[in-house]
């Protein structure tokens, strides 16, 4: 018999738009063989929208926009290149994609689904920087899913 499904909790901070972006990113990671995190936190202090690690430790980092005003407000996304491999933005089929610069790959998404519109350009993590973001990735995805399966218990947050 099988359990049912645990309910996670809901951020709050993002627009339906931007959760059905991200929910397809997503999808599209996991068919190309990645596992993915949500909101983990950087060395930096900033939050990844969508972290996404390979077998062989490739990292991508996928920022999520959900309208053109949301592109415009935010202009951090260069200092997440500095924890991937490759760089990413995720927007809804209507957004403007001529906007998007081209040292980004650009996903196309919504909430079904998403396909890879432009590919990133690679630039390689240093060692000691994979390993303190995998071993964070990692640790972040522990925690997780001890809070789900015990939410009494001691739980540090990310």
């Amino acid at each position: 018999m099988r359990e049912p499904l645990v309910q996670l909790p809901v951020d709050g901070r993002q627009s339906e738009t931007a959760l059905a972006v991200a929910r397809g990113a997503r999808r599209l990671l996991r068919a190309l063989g990645y596992s993915t995190l949500t909101e983990l936190t950087l060395a930096s202090g900033r939050r990844a929208d969508i972290i996404a690690l390979a077998g062989n430790a490739e990292v991508h980092i996928v920022e999520i926009k959900s309208s053109l005003a949301d592109f415009r407000a935010d202009q951090k996304w260069p200092g997440y290149r500095d924890y991937c491999d490759r760089f990413f933005f995720a927007v809804p089929h209507d957004f403007p994609a001529d906007i998007i610069p081209q040292e980004a790959g650009l996903i196309l998404a919504d909430a079904y689904g998403a396909e890879i519109h432009r590919a990133a350009p690679q630039h390689r993590l240093a060692p000691s920087t994979r390993r303190a973001l995998l071993l964070r990735f990692a640790q972040t995805a522990a925690d997780r899913l001890h809070g789900l399966s015990d939410p009494d218990g001691a739980f540090r947050p990310d």
